[in-house]
C-alpha cells in the first residue's frame, strides 16, 4: 500500500509483514537464557504490537488453560486499558518502563521511591485481592514519623488501588524486589532472541509482502527454536565456562635444564 511511515502504526501505509512473538523464559537452562515462542502473530508492519498482548495472553489461557504471572515488555505495551484488562482478566502483571512524560501517582515521588505526602520513605507491603489494594508502609526504623506532626493519628500504611497508575501500580508495584530485575535484567534478553530468528534462521534477508507467505515462514522459524529447545536443555553443562577463551600455554623442554 505504499511506504511504511518511522513510527509504528502512524499510518495505513505498509510495506511487508512483521512477525510478532509472545516468549516464555525456560528457567531450569541454566547456561544461558532460553527463550520459546508461546503464541505468534503476522501482521501488516504498521500494526503497533501493543494490540497484540491481550490476544496473546487470551490464547494461552483458551489452549492451556495457564498464562504467565509476569510479563514484561518494551514501551509499546504501556498502554493502560491493556494492562488492565490483562490485570483483571487474567490476574497477571504486564511490566514496562515509564515514559519521561508521564505523570507520577501517589505514592511513588520517583519510579523506584514510594513516599508519604510528608515525605517518609514508604516499602511495599503486599496486595490484599479482597479489597484490590497494594499495602505500602513504614518498614525500617522512621527518619521522619518522630518529626511529624501527623504521627499520633498516622497508621503508617497506606493502600492504593492498582488502577490508580497501571504502570506504577498494576499487579506489580514499581518499586518492589522482583519489578526492577525484570526490567533491567529480563527485557534486554528479547533482542538476542529476536536476533536468532533475524541472523541464524536468515528472516532479515527476505522480504516478505505475502500474508500467506509470512505465516509459514513464522512456523518455521518457531517450529527451529522449539526444536532448539530440548536439545540445549539435554546438553551436558560445560565443566568450565570460560576454558575456550583462556589463552593456552605451550610447554617448552630445554636440554640441560635451561
Amino acid at each position: 500500500m505504499g511506504a511504511r511511515t518511522l513510527k509504528t502504526g502512524q499510518s495505513r501505509f505498509f510495506v511487508g509483514y512483521k512477525k510478532h512473538t509472545f516468549r516464555l523464559w525456560v528457567q531450569r537452562y541454566e547456561r544461558g537464557v532460553l527463550l520459546v515462542p508461546l503464541v505468534s502473530w503476522a501482521a501488516p508492519a504498521n500494526l503497533s504490537e501493543g494490540c497484540l498482548r491481550r490476544p496473546s495472553v487470551a490464547h494461552c489461557w483458551r489452549r492451556w488453560q495457564w498464562r504467565p504471572d509476569f510479563i514484561v515488555g518494551d514501551m509499546g505495551h504501556i498502554d493502560g486499558a491493556t494492562k488492565r484488562a490483562v490485570r483483571e482478566h487474567w490476574r497477571a502483571a504486564v511490566i514496562t518502563r515509564l515514559k519521561k512524560n508521564m505523570n507520577l501517582a501517589a505514592p511513588f515521588e520517583t519510579p523506584t521511591q514510594a513516599c508519604c505526602r510528608q515525605g517518609q520513605t514508604l516499602h511495599w507491603l503486599g496486595y490484599e485481592s479482597g479489597d484490590d489494594l497494594h499495602w505500602f508502609g513504614v518498614t525500617e526504623t522512621p527518619a521522619l514519623c518522630a518529626l511529624c506532626w501527623e504521627a499520633n493519628r498516622c497508621p503508617r500504611q497506606f493502600g492504593f488501588a492498582p488502577s490508580a497508575h497501571e504502570t506504577l501500580l498494576g499487579l506489580l508495584p514499581m518499586n518492589t524486589a522482583v519489578s526492577a530485575p525484570l526490567l533491567q535484567q529480563v527485557r534486554p534478553w528479547i533482542e538476542p532472541a529476536q536476533s536468532y530468528e533475524k541472523n541464524k534462521l536468515g528472516l532479515s534477508q527476505v522480504f516478505f509482502n505475502s500474508l500467506r507467505l509470512t505465516w509459514i515462514m513464522c512456523l518455521l522459524a518457531d517450529a527451529a527454536v522449539l526444536l532448539r529447545a530440548p536439545v540445549l536443555l539435554r546438553q551436558a553443562p560445560v565443566a568450565d565456562p570460560l576454558r575456550e577463551l583462556r589463552p593456552q600455554q605451550l610447554a617448552l623442554e630445554f636440554e640441560n635444564g635451561v
